[in-house]
């Protein structure tokens, strides 16, 4: 076969669009990492603002929630953040507090009653 200008030029255009690509990935990875650092700090900033509002009690109880049903950990957490940066917080919230906050988050749990005829 012989070598065409064609030929090469269109070699040419796979070498350039592989280096596009290539191009493309990195840049796509280097924005995931800033996302994934910017995520982090955000997460601790949250967990700062946790630690700083929360007695030790109150902290125990939010990490026993989380264990169990992490969702809802996730929802007093958001609140108890929203809380404090609106200062509406004064005092570090204590365990019967966070007892009190979890009951008002919590839905009604609905029962079934089943019966047989």
């Amino acid at each position: 076969m012989s070598d065409s200008p064609d030929d090469d030029r269109l070699e040419e255009l796979r070498e350039q669009k592989k280096e596009e690509l290539k191009d493309r990935q990195q840049g796509t990875a280097e924005g995931a990492e800033a996302q994934q650092a910017a995520q982090e700090q955000a997460e601790a900033q949250r967990e700062a603002i946790l630690k700083q509002h929360l007695t030790d009690g109150a902290r125990q109880r939010l990490n026993a929630i989380e264990m169990s049903k992490p969702e809802v950990a996730k929802k007093v957490k958001q609140q108890l953040v929203a809380l404090a940066q609106s200062g509406r917080v004064q005092d570090k919230i204590d365990e019967q507090q966070m007892k009190e906050l979890l009951k008002e988050l919590q839905p009604d749990s609905k029962s079934f009653d089943i019966q047989r005829r």
